[in-house]
């Protein structure tokens, strides 16, 4: 423990590492602000030190995060592919992604998305410990606690910079699960895992259970910890509901555990929450985690929208983020169909660029408000080229003013002579009459 040397034990020790520095920079804020949020816990810089990604922090005061996952499937397994879903998530803003590989060389797959990655990388390590489980002629709830702590220190190794774990999904949590009147039950692919570990062998989670370990790894490598939301609600009906909120006071204790520690924690949460009770589960998690970056996973605040869940989670995730969360990770509208593909991964990537950004400028982030303000003057003057500079993602701008490069100076076909934005210039501006006007008669 007196050896560690991570973010958050630099920064209870007043030191400003290059990553902080960086991270003031970029976000327009005090290093020594900065600082002070890293060491109590209120701000993370995933960053492990096999990686070296560009430094990036999440958390307080900071711009809206966004995560883009990407991985093979059983089905699908193009290792090609997924760099192309990579670049395309990058091209796309994203501040990180999620390696959720499931099939194929996983160890290969996750090494080279990582050394193709300057973002920071995430994974999820039991998914690698089930499928190889699986492989190996056993179940998966034949696993044991070694298999686990195995996988999750090969990821620490390679390079990963912040891991999903579900030390929540507890004995006592599924006993409440049990009893509760859930309608979608486990919708969490590791939650599901670990219950059913749990339940075959009567013995409790080794991921909580065994917590003090797995800090261990974490410190080693300085690997930030994304405390998962194995419970969290798969449907509005199950939203905020006593699992799902007896999992998240566990978590704010394992956070606590965690800084304690000198490991940098955030904190995982729902899922499919109606637009009315939004703003609450964030302060709940903001009060029961003392104030650990809030990893929202959409909210999707509808269940009827198949195909467009990248729209229902951008409603969700700009609501959320207003609240106070602190990371977005983007729902593509494949979610819940299948695998997302590269165009898919893009459009989800701004669609949660465009929720944080609206999130941002509620939280009044520097320089936020002042990009619209850019575009508003833009548009005013007519600037097709600074519209599409501007603009969050200029390729379909720029599709259109080349589809109409033959009309004359003004690529627009909506108004024509009506053009709200040339009467206004010609009628008032231009012509001075604002100046002449004079105040009429009161009624």
């Amino acid at each position: 423990m007196k050896s560690l040397r991570t973010q958050l034990t630099s920064a209870r020790q007043g030191r400003i590492t290059p990553e902080m520095r960086h991270v003031a920079e970029t976000e327009k804020i005090s290093a020594g602000k900065l600082r002070s949020r890293i060491a109590n816990g209120r701000i993370v810089i995933p960053w492990n030190t096999g990686h070296r990604p560009v430094a990036m922090g999440i958390g307080q005061g900071l711009r809206t995060k966004v995560n883009a996952n990407i991985g093979t499937s059983p089905v699908k397994q193009s290792l090609s592919y997924e760099l192309k879903k990579l670049k395309a998530a990058v091209k796309a803003g994203a501040d990180t992604v999620m390696d959720l590989s499931t099939g194929g060389n996983l160890r290969h797959i996750r090494r080279r998305i990582v050394m193709s990655s300057r973002l920071p990388v995430g994974t999820v390590p039991i998914y690698q410990a089930s499928v190889e489980a699986c492989k190996s002629g056993r179940g998966v709830v034949d696993m044991t606690a070694d298999d686990m702590f195995s996988v999750i220190e090969q990821h620490a190794e390679d390079g990963v910079d912040y891991i999903t774990v579900h030390c929540g999904v507890t004995m006592s949590v599924l006993k409440t699960l049990r009893k509760s009147k859930r309608l979608t039950g486990i919708v969490s692919r590791g939650g599901a895992i670990l219950a059913g570990w749990i339940m075959h062998n009567g013995k409790e989670n080794p991921l909580y259970e065994q917590f003090d370990r797995l800090l261990e790894i974490a410190g080693k490598y300085d690997v930030t910890l994304s405390l998962g939301d194995g419970l969290r609600p798969g449907s509005l009906a199950d939203a905020s509901d006593r699992p799902q909120i007896q999992e998240l006071i566990t978590l704010g204790k394992l956070a606590k555990r965690a800084r304690a520690y000198g490991v940098q924690a955030i904190i995982e949460g729902p899922g499919h929450i109606p637009v009315n009770q939004i703003e609450m589960n964030v302060r709940m998690e903001k009060k029961l985690c003392n104030h650990a970056p809030f990893y929202i996973l959409g909210p999707l605040v509808t269940d009827i929208a198949p195909g467009y869940d990248h729209i229902t989670s951008a409603i969700g995730g700009a609501i959320a983020g207003a609240a106070g969360a602190d990371f977005l990770c983007y729902v593509t509208s494949s979610e819940h169909l299948g695998l997302p593909d590269v165009e898919s991964v893009r459009q989800g990537v701004i669609a949660a660029r465009i929720a944080a950004h609206a999130a941002d400028i509620a939280k009044g982030i520097p320089g936020a408000v002042e990009w619209d303000f850019r575009m508003s003057r833009a548009r005013k003057d007519l600037d097709w080229l600074s519209q599409m500079k501007v603009s969050i993602d200029p390729e379909p701008v720029a599709k259109l003013i080349k589809s109409r490069r033959t009309r004359k100076g003004n690529p627009c076909t909506m108004c024509g002579e009506f053009c709200s934005m040339k009467l206004f210039r010609k009628n008032f501006t231009d012509a001075g009459k604002f100046a002449k006007l004079k105040p009429g008669k009161k009624e």
